[in-house]
């Protein structure tokens, strides 16, 4: 029998999202899993099979789930790419490294240091890979986790065994560190130790190593070069610094700094639980919903119709603001001025 798949997308108003699902064979019978997300993010797996079944009902569990949704709107899409679907989310016992933010006053001190180098803040999926006896993508969480079938083929190639820590968009895991090497653990070498080790893997394809900042001058270029792109934001690392895992209560061997922005927008409704809708005008003059943002307790819930000042990272193509903070009420600008094409867009994957 021959095995199946299809890749399905749904596209409205603000919605761009992504349907992968196959009919595998394994064991001698087979499997149906599944893939799914927003188009250009690195997908969410799971299994409508948790145990393999005859061809025959396997077939029927993958018929009516493309059925299912296409019939929500879902239609073909060209793209075929494979995932591996690891459907135990088993406790793999490796944990990240994650990173406190520093704030504006802060980062010329993290640019003019010799003693820090920096790189791209990729806006993706965390996601490290261990390879062994067996190949494991891991979460953030230290479970393994299904991942795009490019990754994993990328990961077979390279000769010696290790461990390496990136960042997942799409079907490409940018890499930007290695833990363990042909089954010795170095984790305790310095940042720039295994930052160089890690560069002797030869990473391509699917496999792309992150480029290192490590002078004042190259890290002013890379800081303007990253905000010129729209991108998330940018990451400093002790040249000298183990890893640890988990996050350090202040401060930290490796810290964070988002390229945040600000927007004028109109309160279109005011929700339970202290929260209120934004809204902003298209060149068409028609208003256009962009998501909603919490009020913090210390703060008056602003009132239908007022105009607000938001912080956010950035927004999607078409609106809907990601991370959006309330600053203030504005009574000095118009509502003509809170406009769709001044919000900051994702960077394209």
């Amino acid at each position: 029998m021959k095995p199946e798949h299809i890749t399905l997308f749904f596209r409205q108003e603000r919605s761009d999202k992504v349907y992968k699902a196959s009919l595998e064979e394994k064991d001698g019978q087979y499997i149906v899993n599944f893939a799914y997300g927003r188009r250009g993010a690195t997908l969410k797996t799971g299994t409508k099979t948790q145990s393999p079944v005859p061809y025959e009902k396997a077939k029927k569990i993958y018929d009516k789930l493309v059925l299912s949704k296409t019939a929500k709107g879902y239609v073909p899409d060209e793209d075929n790419s494979e995932y591996v679907v690891d459907t135990e989310q088993r406790k793999t016992g490796i944990h990240c490294q994650l990173l406190n933010p520093i704030d504006d006053i802060e980062l010329d001190q993290f640019i003019t240091d010799d003693n820090w180098c920096a790189q791209e803040k990729m806006d993706g999926k965390r996601m490290l890979i261990h390879k062994s006896e067996e190949i494991i993508a891991i979460n953030r969480k230290g479970l393994s986790v299904g991942a795009p079938k490019s990754m994993m083929d990328a990961v077979a190639t390279i000769d010696p065994t290790f461990l390496i820590d990136g960042e997942a968009i799409g079907d490409t895991l940018y890499v930007f560190d290695l833990l363990a090497l042909n089954g010795t653990d170095i984790k305790n070498k310095t940042y720039i130790e295994r930052y160089e080790l890690l560069k002797t893997l030869g990473l391509s394809g699917a496999l792309q190593l992150v480029p290192l900042a490590e002078t004042k001058a190259k890290k002013e270029k890379l800081l303007q070069s990253l905000k010129e792109a729209g991108a998330e934001g940018i990451v400093f690392k002790k040249n000298t610094s183990a890893y640890q895992a988990g996050r350090p209560n202040s401060g930290g061997d490796q810290r964070k700094y988002k390229f945040y922005e600000t927007a004028s927008v109109l309160v279109s409704k005011v929700n339970d639980k202290r929260s209120v809708g934004m809204s902003v005008i298209d060149e068409e003059g028609k208003t256009v919903f962009v998501g909603n943002v919490t009020i913090s307790p210390n703060k008056d819930v602003p009132k239908e119709g007022d105009i607000i000042e938001v912080r956010y990272l950035y927004a999607y193509k078409g609106g809907s603001i990601y991370q959006p903070t309330f600053l203030m009420v504005r009574t000095d600008i118009d509502p003509q001025d809170c406009i769709l094409s001044k919000l900051k867009l994702k960077k394209e994957s």
